[in-house]
């Protein structure tokens, strides 16, 4: 929730664990601590899997899990899908799955690095947390 940076993600034509676990491992690959990290999602079957909750226990994560009727955890994330959609998804007509790819990996690159938020004082996610850091 610190800066709305889309960290890791993942696609495939079936969901599986093995998406979920490569998703989780190139996060993990970003940063060398994340003890007392918060994780939050719905109450997907991959989300409750024991290899999942594993995986960020070994890590000292911590995951927070929405109730069902109350998406708080992962607001966030659900906000991400709505601009995505508007943006993306309903904007323009795929001709392949991986045209869909592609386009999807471009605009995760915009959102991350060039498309500005008010709520982070109009920086980008990335402008953002850089200057978090050094700042």
């Amino acid at each position: 929730m610190f800066n709305g940076e889309i960290v890791s993600y993942n696609i495939s034509t079936s969901p599986n664990m093995e998406l979920i676990y490569n998703m989780l491992d190139n996060a993990f690959e970003k940063y060398d601590k994340l003890d007392g990290l918060i994780i939050h999602s719905d109450q997907g079957w991959q989300y409750q899997h024991f290899g999942y909750r594993q995986r960020l226990e070994e890590r000292h994560i911590i995951q927070s899990m929405s109730r069902k009727g109350n998406c708080l955890d992962n607001a966030m994330v659900e906000n991400f899908f709505g601009i995505l959609k508007s943006e993306l998804l309903y904007a323009e007509k795929f001709e392949s799955p991986e045209a869909f790819i592609k386009a999807l990996d471009e605009y995760i690159e915009y959102y991350n690095t060039k498309r500005i938020k008010s709520r982070l004082k109009g920086k980008s996610p990335v402008q953002y947390r850089t200057l978090s850091i050094t700042g």
